[in-house]
């Protein structure tokens, strides 16, 4: 644990796993660095849309299921409000905690200002036409809204943690997509070299999901350990991992499939894992972590922030 709070920048790259491959070395030299695992989803709703599904899976991360369950048929349907809703706000959540968005995804946005996020565009940050490369631009914008300028780190920041979401497929300015993702990495990581005062106040979270999954697709990047756990007259006979169950209880919706693949870093603060590339085989294989449920990634981001009490204390 650092001796001051964090400041978290979360970098979501939603749909953008099953394009990982041996050329995005940035995220590979993260994963070997950092402490990596899984977040474990829920099963998709019947019928559900891929505008849902986004802000559905959103939801799960900031573990803000209620919000959306408030809103679920506005958003299946695609029709978009700007009324607040009724549940907590996540600075009401965790102790004043400064958050904010940034997105292309204009249902998203509407979510996040539901649950009390800064919502921001890419063009916001980086504009229409510069002379910098657009991953090292945004790197020194996202920089500075933490409060790290030139190197240093200022007393205050303007946020506390920021979300950056990254779709698969979307045009976002420059940034497009697993290849941008992967520079936008390489220059934080050029940034927050271990010495610098950056390094030790910067948590840096990057998950990368699988978006949309056909039945078909699910065999080879499973989570479950016990091959007949399902046998009705062995199950009870099984121990319960730690990720299926939630105060005591067997959590009744758990996907064990096409898991959020996660690697976090802060130097001389996250533990190291045997970790050599960002893949879910590597993970699966060498991580000390393994899974946890989604709806508690941020109650531990939070925790780095000084934000929360210690997840699962």
């Amino acid at each position: 644990m650092a001796d001051k709070p964090s400041r978290a920048l979360v970098l979501y790259g939603d749909g953008l796993a099953r394009f990982l491959n041996p050329s995005h070395t940035h995220l590979h030299s993260l994963a070997s660095l950092a402490s990596c695992g899984f977040l474990a989803l829920p099963h998709y709703p019947p019928s559900e849309n891929e505008g849902a599904r986004i802000i559905r899976e959103f939801a799960e991360l900031l573990d803000a299921c209620e919000a959306y369950n408030e809103n679920a048929e506005e958003f299946a349907g695609g029709v978009k409000s700007e009324d607040k809703s009724v549940t907590a706000s996540l600075s009401e959540r965790f102790t004043g905690m400064k958050a904010a968005l940034i997105t292309q995804n204009s249902h998203l946005k509407c979510f996040g200002n539901k649950i009390g996020l800064t919502t921001l565009q890419l063009n916001d940050l980086v504009g229409v036409s510069h002379s910098l490369e657009v991953s090292q631009l945004l790197a020194s914008e996202l920089l500075k809204l933490l409060g790290f300028e030139e190197g240093k780190t200022l007393e205050t920041s303007q946020f506390d943690i920021i979300i950056v979401h990254i779709g698969a497929g979307e045009e976002q300015n420059g940034l497009l997509d697993t290849e941008q993702m992967n520079d936008l990495v390489g220059t934080l990581l050029c940034s927050a070299q271990p010495g610098t005062e950056i390094s030790s106040r910067l948590h840096l979270s990057v998950l990368m999901s699988y978006g949309a999954v056909s039945g078909n697709e699910n065999s080879e990047l499973s989570l479950s350990v016990a091959k007949d756990e399902n046998n009705s007259e062995l199950s009870p006979f099984y121990p319960r991992q730690s990720y299926t169950m939630k105060g005591g209880k067997p959590r009744d919706n758990v996907r064990h499939q096409n898991p959020i693949l996660i690697a976090q870093w802060q130097n001389a603060v996250t533990r190291k894992d045997m970790v050599d590339t960002y893949s879910f085989a590597d993970f699966k294989e060498n991580v000390g972590n393994l899974v946890i449920p989604a709806d508690r990634f941020l109650h531990e981001v939070a925790f780095k922030l000084w934000k929360a009490p210690k997840y699962g204390a």
